[in-house]
């Protein structure tokens, strides 16, 4: 089995497609793969790093509004499409897979026209600029949430879910929190900004830290790398109660989310993939810089059913955010409510399934 794969710009985009090569190496160890990106992308460190081998096209997205850049990105777009038969009449796959970014539209795009079984995978609840132009092309699509179906042509899609998720079920999330300093025997709050941190999150819980000593629970506080030392210095005023520990930083976050009863969080489509995967409840304040506002309609996705607390970061403060930490984790019926409506959303074995497609289709 030859696979290409074809993800980037972001994270969100590049995760997911390791995670399906993880599983598809597992069960078929024989499986060859070629990695298509962007040099300036994240992709180009981080799949390299997997010794997994790469292959860069120059390519760049389209502006929503009128501009002369959309000259040069259809230039750029022709040649990628171009740099790509090349790439993938070497190669010989037997399937294309594009997990997001505009660096797919080229890739997946030269694949159909050469005849090669294609696959989108489209991971938020509203999709973007390439994945609705590839859909006319590709042969199936793979979904995260149904709200994504009505974008696509109906006989196309399947549900699969986003295999990040299957990397965080199976782990001892208990024993990270003793090795943080934490105690598995408590509840714990996991509140987090993404890897580089979320201002707004940060300042809503240093709002409320000299609050927090005598609750029944413990934080868990990833303030990311950027705003940390800011964070320290803040603290300094109010002192750092016994029941919070805080990182710039989680490394290995999979295993650290098995252990914690409740999250704080961005609704970004791998994190909302891996929470429900764990029957996990969630406080969501959705990136409102994000196209579409596509992380408040993930996030809705989990407040509708129940699963989740949406606020907008406007209607943020520390207050609020107390008093929706406190509406979980102290009513037990509550926390077991939303963990049973969690479990219900997620899809923890997204990487098995997506596979079970690429094999039908070839």
């Amino acid at each position: 089995m030859r696979i290409v794969v074809s993800g980037g710009g972001t994270g969100g985009h590049i995760y997911p497609a390791l995670a399906l090569i993880k599983e598809i190496k597992k069960i078929n160890p024989s499986a060859q793969f070629l990695y298509i990106g962007t040099e300036k992308g994240l992709e180009s460190q981080i799949v390299t790093r997997e010794d997994i081998p790469f292959k860069s096209i120059d390519i760049t997205g389209f502006k929503r509004k009128l501009s002369s850049d959309n000259v040069k990105t259809i230039y750029r777009f022709i040649k990628g499409v171009l740099e790509c038969k090349r790439y993938l009449k070497n190669f010989k796959p037997d399937v294309v897979i594009g997990t997001g970014g505009y660096v797919c539209g080229p890739v997946v795009y030269a694949a159909s026209k050469l005849k090669i079984p294609t696959i989108i995978h489209e991971q938020n609840s509203v999709p973007g600029l390439t994945n609705k132009f590839l859909s006319r092309y590709v042969n199936k699509i793979a979904i995260c949430f149904e709200e994504a179906r009505m974008f696509f042509p109906h006989e196309k899609v399947v549900l699969t879910g986003n295999p990040r998720a299957s990397e965080v079920v199976g782990k001892d999330g208990r024993k990270q929190l003793d090795e943080l300093g934490l105690k598995s025997s408590k509840r714990t709050v996991l509140i987090v900004g993404g890897s580089r941190g979320a201002r707004p999150i940060n300042e809503a819980f240093l709002q409320v830290l000299g609050e927090i000593d005598n609750k029944p629970y413990q934080f868990l506080y990833v303030t990311g790398d950027v705003h940390f030392q800011n964070v320290l210095e803040r603290v300094k005023d109010v002192g750092n109660p016994s029941n919070v520990v805080i990182k710039p930083f989680i490394h290995n976050m999979p295993e650290v989310l098995s252990g914690v009863d409740l999250i704080v969080a961005r609704a970004g489509a791998t994190t909302l993939a891996e929470i429900t995967a764990l029957g996990l409840p969630s406080i969501l304040i959705p990136s409102p810089y994000v196209t579409n506002n596509h992380q408040e309609k993930n996030a809705r996705s989990l407040s509708d059913k129940g699963a989740a607390i949406l606020r907008k970061e406007q209607d943020m403060s520390g207050k609020q955010l107390l008093d929706d930490i406190d509406s979980i984790l102290i009513d037990t019926e509550q926390l077991l409510k939303m963990k049973s409506a969690s479990k219900k959303i997620g899809i923890p074995d997204a990487a098995n399934r997506l596979y079970k497609v690429i094999d039908d289709l070839i």
